[in-house]
């Protein structure tokens, strides 16, 4: 494979600015996409994103900045989307060129509400890319503290372990540690569903509960996170490393976590709707929720993922959260 593969990333958001910031470590040139024209030009003339991570500082002749979509993807071999999974099939539908011999990652927690798949299996089934094209970028790691320049983990997950080896490359660094996996369909998975478990976090933080009701709650998250991938995709696979229980943990827990703060907001006695527009940033657990609701149905395993239909019936149904929470409680073990 070749070396010189250039690298574009897709997205405007946080964890967008985040990953253009490691790769900024490692790259001479990436190619930036974003829908934002003020922003854009913010950049080029500020070196700033004004609107997510403002304190991170870019050097313009390393940015290929667009916000066309089909000159970054033609401009690049790896692609990198980071758009939230709610805007991404708006925006691949702006794509007038073929995706044919691209190399696809995705930064993405969250299933694409049109077609119900992962990002992943998006792209294999709608845009006919190879598995062995296809690759995954999770944490633990929040972008907040990678702009900090504080320690944090990525796992890069591929089926072809030499380009999970290449972009795990591009994105280490000082302050990042990265490591492989061949488990693209379950650590997609973990990192949708942890979304869904760092609002029932919220939840219960927004309705009073303490730290002891919180680790019940999280211990009980893997182990239903771990019934959950296994029905949808069944291989060896270690749940408690980083890329399944890490990623939980520093989602649930974190005060950086959007979904958390989305839940904590809920559970203050916020509707849906109120606490989305309180947010300037999106919240994919909410989305996540109404998408794992369905395939619980499908696989017929509601029975086994009681928190993700306790979350589902206070944001979709408008059950009581304190009732909800309190027949949870009596769940959980």
């Amino acid at each position: 494979m070749q070396s010189e593969l250039k690298y574009a990333v897709l997205g405007g958001g946080s964890w967008a600015t985040a990953i253009v910031k490691m790769l900024s470590e490692n790259l001479s040139e990436i190619a930036w996409y974003m829908r934002n024209t003020y922003a854009l030009e913010h950049i080029r003339n500020a070196y700033h994103n004004p609107n997510y991570l403002s304190s991170v500082e870019f050097k313009p002749e390393q940015l290929l900045l667009s916000n066309d979509i089909n000159e970054i993807v033609v401009a690049a071999d790896v692609l990198i989307f980071a758009i939230p999974s709610a805007f991404l099939n708006s925006e691949l539908e702006k794509l007038h060129v073929s995706l044919e011999g691209k190399i696809v990652f995705s930064a993405i927690k969250g299933i694409v509400p049109e077609t119900g798949l992962i990002v992943g299996e998006h792209f294999h089934e709608i845009y006919q890319i190879p598995f062995e094209n296809i690759g995954v970028i999770t944490g633990p790691c929040h972008a907040e503290e990678v702009a900090l320049e504080r320690l944090s983990y990525l796992t890069i997950a591929c089926s072809d372990k030499e380009k999970a080896t290449l972009v795990a490359d591009k994105l280490s660094g000082d302050y990042i540690r990265t490591k492989i996996s061949d488990d693209i369909i379950g650590t997609e998975y973990a990192a949708m569903l942890k979304n869904i478990y760092a609002i029932a976090a919220g939840i219960a933080h927004g309705l009073g509960y303490g730290d002891n009701f919180q680790s019940v709650l999280m211990s009980n998250a893997i182990r239903e996170m771990k019934r959950f991938i296994k029905r949808i995709h069944k291989m060896k696979r270690n749940i408690n490393n980083s890329a399944y229980l890490g990623d939980l943990l520093v989602t649930g827990y974190s005060v950086f976590s959007r979904n958390r703060m989305f839940g904590n907001m809920i559970g203050k006695g916020y509707t849906v709707k109120s606490a989305q527009m309180e947010m300037n940033m999106v919240a994919e657990g909410y989305y996540a929720t109404k998408s794992a609701h369905l395939i619980n149905e499908n696989y017929k395993i509601k029975s086994k993922t009681p928190i993700i239909n306790a979350v589902y019936s206070i944001l979709y149904i408008g059950k009581d959260p304190k009732k909800v929470f309190k027949k949870l409680a009596e769940q959980l073990d």
